[in-house]
């Protein structure tokens, strides 16, 4: 793969993205606020639950309020890059434009996948960050260079995870036609990120860690920077899941392409 021809090519794609959000400020500027005003409300819920609690499990109300800013960080930086690329796949399918993709010199899940940029989810992971800052504040923490650099990777890690899933629920289209129902059930599950992994037990606890890891993606992150992480293999089975994850969708995409008729057949 030519690095640098990818990168000219991801360079005019994002072009492409912020001539379009611009060209309609009214709804850039409203989504914004929409998502900020559901972040509100996830915060206002963590108000709620402590005000009859000092704490669920391990975590006090600070710790919690930085796994919402965590798990909206993490969700926000995910759809500026691959949310509507994977909720469009469907669409390509079913109207035939995955021809054109197909036809294309370049790797067609890299064209997929990262053609269309969210710009004001960058905005609103921002306030995402700004929120953790202000609860590690209020909770009198202070991350190290190191504890910041592994939060940043495992945030990476969560990003890919989400996009690993997704993607191949979303290639689902190759047999079904229309998938953005499972799609969009599978980003509704998100929610879950932002609750301790403490609250939860038995059965639903092992899905939602390894089969549908929405708990590892944002829990683990969240206590590197608070310093209640209580070993190592949190971190191992996170890049575990990730690579695990990473590998599946691949496989499965490649399958799903051999299911696809072109529309011109």
């Amino acid at each position: 793969m030519n690095l640098k021809r990818y990168a000219t090519i991801y360079a005019a794609l994002w072009k492409n993205s912020v001539s379009r959000e611009m060209s309609f400020k009214g709804n850039f500027i409203l989504w914004i606020i929409v998502e900020l005003l559901w972040f509100g409300l996830q915060l206002s819920f963590v108000s709620v639950v402590f005000s009859q609690t000092n704490a669920i499990g391990s975590w006090t109300k600070w710790q919690m309020v930085m796994l919402v800013g965590a798990s909206n960080f993490i969700q926000q930086i995910y759809q500026a890059f691959f949310l509507t690329n994977c909720t469009n796949l469907s669409e390509l399918v079913r109207t035939g434009k995955m021809d054109f993709l197909l036809a294309l010199p370049i790797n067609t899940r890299f064209i997929i996948s990262l053609r269309v940029v969210d710009l004001g989810a960058f905005v609103n992971a921002a306030f995402g960050l700004c929120v953790m800052i202000f609860a590690a504040h209020k909770a009198e923490l202070h991350p190290t260079l190191w504890q910041v650099l592994g939060f940043g990777a495992l945030c990476g890690v969560g990003v890919l995870i989400h996009y690993s899933l997704m993607f191949m629920l979303a290639a689902i289209s190759f047999w079904t036609v229309r998938a953005q129902g499972i799609v969009w059930g599978y980003y509704n599950l998100f929610n879950i990120a932002r609750m301790p992994d403490e609250a939860f037990h038995g059965a639903f606890r092992a899905v939602f860690t390894f089969a549908l890891p929405v708990l590892l993606v944002s829990n683990v992150p969240t206590r590197v920077l608070a310093n209640t992480l209580v070993s190592w293999h949190s971190w191992l089975l996170l890049l575990g899941v990730g690579v695990m994850w990473a590998v599946l969708s691949e496989w499965f995409w490649r399958v799903s392409l051999r299911k696809y008729t072109s529309a011109s057949s």
